[in-house]
């Protein structure tokens, strides 16, 4: 490994959206084992432009290109999931440790792919599932290690959007649908809390947004678990909580339950006469802001440090299957064993 200036490990960023600019602000600014050397992002317009504001040395239209630049430690990728399985098998004949933002692909076949790469090439790998990395969710994980709750009996979790996303995005050909893109998060979970999910069951409709029907997609979803150990679970997704952005997970435990999330973000209530107000969560970036600035700095400090990834891409392919699996049971009607779900 080649780092560069104070021992920070030299970063190529893949993917200058939305997301992409807050890791581009976090590796370039606020992570101290890290330094942003190169970004890249198929319209070299926003490339170019992001690489300025972050004073990023060098940007590329083709990501290809700063896998193999010599002054690239390490890849994070952060671009369209479509893209995911050639840029992690680029970087697996790099041998560049990586970050992979969720899910690792859209289908099966295709992490199959990526997981052949990685283990072939014996490369680092890093999958993104930024609630782990939360406050809440991580000391809600230490204490049931700790026994404090005693043996977890159900799992519940919500995740609710404060709207839809536009058509195209929400097109299941693209996001792979709302099971897959927004239930992933907490199927994740669901497996970390709990271990592995034998079955799942599934009631979807689209009830909210008429307009969903017209690409594919729901806009409303539960989604019932068993898993392998004999406990329950129960994941619920909507599009539309207009109220804000909640994201919630209780876990119902033998001597005693967690609840992790909340919902107002300002620390004030305004009480007046008939009335208790406050504000909400607007959306993802302000819930889980901490989150990602952390998992990034696990990621350099894992690669630099030579320990094994925490979330590898087994646990990308296990909560993409639990998600395929949520799919076809509400496809078909039935009850579907996730086991069987093979790429």
């Amino acid at each position: 490994m080649t780092s560069t200036g104070k021992g920070r490990l030299a970063i190529g960023l893949i993917g200058a959206g939305r997301l992409g600019r807050v890791y581009a602000r976090d590796l370039a600014s606020r992570i101290a084992e890290t330094r942003l050397v190169a970004i890249a992002d198929p319209v070299e317009a926003v490339a170019k432009e992001v690489a300025a504001e972050f004073d990023v040395p060098k940007h590329y239209a083709d990501p290809l290109a700063l896998i193999d630049d010599p002054a690239v430690d390490a890849i994070v990728i952060v671009s369209p999931t479509h893209t995911h399985r050639e840029l992690v098998i680029a970087a697996a004949s790099r041998k560049k440790p990586t970050f992979c933002e969720k899910p690792p692909a859209l289908s099966l076949d295709e992490v199959a792919a990526m997981q052949d790469a990685v283990s072939t090439s014996g490369m680092f790998l890093q999958m993104g599932f930024m609630r782990r990395f939360d406050a809440g969710y991580a000391s809600a994980k230490k204490q049931i290690e700790e026994g404090r709750i005693g043996t977890p009996l159900v799992f519940k979790s919500t995740s609710r959007d404060p709207f839809r996303p536009s058509l195209e995005y929400a097109n299941p050909k693209s996001s792979g649908g709302m099971l897959l893109d927004m239930g992933i998060h907490d199927f994740d979970l669901a497996r970390w809390f709990m271990g592995d999910v034998r079955t799942v069951s599934t009631i979807g409709a689209t009830i909210a947004y008429p307009e969903l029907a017209t690409v594919g997609d729901i806009d409303n979803a539960v989604a019932s678990l068993t898993f392998a150990s004999g406990k329950l679970g129960v994941v619920d997704l909507s599009r539309s909580g207009i109220y804000g952005y909640d994201i919630s997970t209780e876990i119902l435990g033998l001597e005693g339950t967690l609840k992790i999330g909340y919902l107002r973000e300002t620390p004030v209530m305004l009480l007046t006469k008939n009335s208790v107000a406050h504000d909400t969560v607007p959306y993802f970036m302000e819930r889980f802001r901490d989150a990602y600035t952390t998992q990034l700095q696990n990621f350099a400090q894992n690669v630099q440090q030579q320990r094994p990834a925490p979330i590898t891409i087994e646990d990308g392919m296990e909560a993409l299957r639990i998600g395929v699996a949520a799919t076809r049971a509400h496809e078909t009607g039935r009850s579907v064993v996730v086991s069987a779900i093979r790429a």
